[in-house]
């Protein structure tokens, strides 16, 4: 459940942003969320399904000045708005077609739903890989 994942060059990542509504916390998701990624993991983690992996994401809210371009200077507090998100969740698949086939699929919709339940809005966009690497052993 919390081993490392090792993702191939060339995979697609979808980065899905989930919006919890007010008053609705992180832990309050948490078990449908598991549910929903339980799913998705065990039902199509094949050639044919196309899942590789994925990873879950608690907005922590703070904003780099050194990745920023502009020195986080847009964000006063060096806080992200909630409204950036609450968790993302970013799964890597063999194709997005592949992506696409699973969350069509009756069981996933079914776990989605209920998660989204929770939410005011939840939208997910998807990257192809441009480049990946690890530090040189020394």
């Amino acid at each position: 459940m919390f081993n490392p994942i090792q993702i191939p060059f060339g995979c697609t990542m979808l980065f899905n942003v989930v919006d919890l509504k007010d008053g609705v916390s992180v832990e309050d998701v948490e078990l449908v969320l598991g549910e929903m990624c339980n799913v998705v993991k065990n039902t199509y983690g094949d050639d044919n399904g196309g899942f590789i992996g994925g990873q879950v994401y608690r907005n922590a809210g703070f904003v780099s000045d050194e990745g920023s371009v502009d020195g986080g200077d847009s964000h006063p507090n060096k806080r992200v708005q909630q409204n950036m998100g609450d968790i993302v969740i970013v799964t890597y698949w063999q194709s997005f077609e592949q992506h696409e086939k699973s969350h069509a699929d009756k069981l996933f919709k079914e776990k989605f739903a209920k998660l989204a339940e929770y939410c005011d809005n939840t939208y997910e966009v998807g990257y192809e890989m441009l480049w990946q690497g690890v530090p040189e052993a020394h």
